[in-house]
């Protein structure tokens, strides 16, 4: 049976319960307790990224909500306010009416302002059908130190009608007041076997072939990332021709997976092309949505896979360790990367 491609695999195979969550079973379990009582308390949701805690958000509001999940549950990504700006205000229609504008350049408020007053708003209304609503703040992370204390205000100040969770890679960065407030749960990547189950049951639902090695191929190139296993296997599947998948097919798809803004960043980077070179980072951050981690890791394989003489890979290495390190103690991702590809071609 020829398997079915017409559909994005990682928008399909999104779990909208609790119970179909692969791997962490310890934070799972007691998000679903929470979701029998009702009585969600402030949470903490934090690990690598793609570890599914923003997943596990939507779910455990589909658990309270059900069909009412749209209208007591509000998503908002931090770093879109803070590495993005104005720019994305003026792109969210809900934001129109308090910023009377959708021209970035007559926004005369700072984007913290408006962060301010946006998340106000949302936790001051009142809930329509539920005793309380919840605000799921993913990438705090990058929330500045002012903008933490004022979450931490509106925290306490509505705390009787509006939960809030918090998801982040990186809780050290959360001033302490912050953290304190919320039950805090560890995600982490899924392991092997779990994952291993996961994709052989994806290969039966779609109906197709998948060899040992290449479930062992697929669990070292996704090291444990459910988005990536499922990105990789749907590229492997559309370039089989109904071949059975074998460690190549994933590899070659891997390969695939790479060419793109990543490597055109890679390319830009290694002559200089510093003007190009931050188009496609402005691209990846803010159409794509990648994280800095995540173009450094994609940066990386490009860089060992490059074929260039092992001391100017080693040299590069260095520079992309470099910037992890740094991207890990600042706020802005944007920075880093360009400073590092300012710095890549010395």
């Amino acid at each position: 049976m020829q398997a079915s491609i017409k559909d994005i695999w990682t928008v399909k195979y999104r779990p909208s319960r609790l119970e179909e969550l692969v791997g962490n079973e310890e934070s799972v379990n007691t998000l679903r307790r929470l979701a029998l009582s009702r009585n969600v308390p402030h949470l903490l949701l934090y690990g690598p990224s793609n570890s599914g805690k923003a997943t596990a958000a939507f779910a455990l509001a589909n658990e309270i909500y059900g069909e009412g999940s749209e209208r007591n549950f509000t998503y908002f990504n931090a770093s879109d306010f803070f590495d993005n700006g104005k720019s994305y205000l003026v792109r969210d229609k809900r934001f129109t009416r308090i910023l009377g504008t959708d021209d970035p350049r007559k926004i005369q408020k700072s984007v913290i302002s408006v962060f301010k007053e946006i998340i106000n708003e949302y936790a001051s209304m009142a809930p329509i059908d539920s005793d309380y609503k919840i605000i799921f703040i993913d990438s705090s992370e990058t929330l500045d130190t002012n903008a933490q204390h004022a979450l931490r205000r509106i925290m306490e100040k509505y705390t009787t009608t509006c939960r809030f969770i918090l998801s982040t890679t990186q809780p050290s960065r959360l001033i302490a007041p912050l953290r304190s407030r919320g039950l805090q749960l560890f995600f982490r990547h899924v392991s092997d076997e779990k994952l291993a189950d996961f994709i052989k049951h994806i290969a039966e639902t779609e109906g197709f072939l998948i060899t040992e090695n290449g479930v062992q191929a697929l669990l070292y190139h996704s090291r444990g990332n459910v988005a990536t296993s499922l990105n990789t296997l749907q590229v492997a599947v559309i370039l089989s021709n109904g071949e059975p998948i074998g460690a190549q097919a994933i590899y070659t798809a891997a390969v695939r997976e790479e060419v793109g803004d990543v490597r055109l960043l890679y390319e830009a980077a290694t002559v200089g092309n510093i003007i190009e070179a931050r188009k496609f980072i402005d691209r990846m951050l803010v159409d794509y949505g990648f994280t800095g981690n995540e173009i450094l890791e994609r940066l990386h394989r490009i860089v060992a896979g490059s074929g260039e003489p092992e001391q100017r890979i080693a040299r590069w290495n260095i520079k992309i360790a470099d910037a992890n390190f740094k991207m890990l103690q600042a706020a802005n991702d944007r920075i880093q990367l360009e400073a590092l590809v300012t710095d890549f071609c010395n």
